[in-house]
């Protein structure tokens, strides 16, 4: 099994090399599937807000062509992208449940949106799910129309003044979800003998003690100073440190089978663990590699 590396390629395939039960954790900040970009395209739908275009979009005029579409959608296509993403979690939630311990956790960041869709994945593929934690964003932008600004450009001044003070979109994003999995420990045993048999299964609450004031599940653990730009999903080291020390011994195995620009494997290294990434952009894999180089 290849350890401290970070390998170029599909991790759905890449994982299936992994050995059973070899893995302490897994820890992956996966595709949200809300089209933040090609990667992040996750459906067959060809509506342009997801990079392709939709005769149902083209009938609704020009005004779409750069915006993303509403949460209704325009179509039965747009509709199915929920179930879309659930298919697709069940492409690799079963390989994540092989690999991982008995007793282990998988941490999951997924988007609001479809975070329900990546749950109801995992449990059908067996995982238990134990928690959702909140990390707190500092930088969380508010794109939030106006409405009344939508009838002053169409020179309705009384509908404007109705509905002053109201937005068309969504409230400021200042948390994202990490769903905590576990993997069920054997049938027969405790969680205390699984601690014993395996090294997981428990959670080191004097390690989180050390990142946020209390044993909570909101983290509050921000970027520092110039870590920032090497991904359009980047995390802070600190968060997955926190994550990592939670619920990891030093010299365990932690995996990210879509490691981004490598925040995770970081962390790991930082902690004196041991790491696999799989990532199938060679850019983001060259950036992995270098921070790890870094990182001493």
């Amino acid at each position: 099994m290849p350890l401290d590396e970070v390998l170029a390629g599909d991790s759905i395939e890449l994982i299936k090399s992994l050995p059973e039960e070899s893995v302490h954790l897994i820890l992956s900040d996966i595709p949200y599937g809300i089209g933040a970009a090609d990667w992040d395209v996750l459906h067959t739908n060809t509506n342009s807000a997801y990079l392709g275009a939709s005769p149902a979009q083209a009938k609704a005029g020009a005004v779409f062509k750069k915006r993303g579409k509403p949460i209704n959608g325009w179509s039965e296509a747009d509709r199915a992208i929920p179930r879309e993403y659930y298919e697709w979690c069940l492409t690799w939630a079963p390989e994540w449940l092989r690999v991982l311990k008995p007793g282990g956790s998988a941490f999951v960041f997924a988007g609001r949106r479809l975070a329900h869709r990546c749950i109801s994945a995992m449990e059908d593929s067996g995982f238990s799910y134990k928690d959702m934690l909140a990390w707190m964003r500092s930088r969380a932008p508010h794109r939030a129309q106006r409405l009344s600004a939508v009838y002053e450009r169409r020179g309705d001044a009384d509908a404007a003044k109705i509905w002053d003070g109201w937005r068309v979109g969504n409230l400021r994003p200042t948390f994202e979800p990490i769903l905590w999995f576990t993997k069920p420990y054997k049938i027969g045993t405790t969680l205390a003998d699984n601690a014993l048999i395996h090294g997981v299964g428990a959670y080191n609450q004097d390690a989180l003690l050390t990142y946020i004031s209390g044993p909570e599940n909101v983290l509050d653990l921000g970027f520092m100073p110039k870590e920032g730009g090497l991904h359009p999903t980047q995390k802070p080291v600190r968060l997955m440190q926190a994550l990592v020390e939670l619920t990891t011994q030093e010299g365990q195995i932690v995996l990210d089978p879509f490691c981004g620009s490598g925040t995770t494997l970081v962390a790991a290294k930082n902690l004196n663990r041991s790491f696999i990434g799989f990532e199938a952009e060679s850019a983001y894999v060259d950036i992995a590699r270098k921070r790890l180089r870094d990182a001493g």
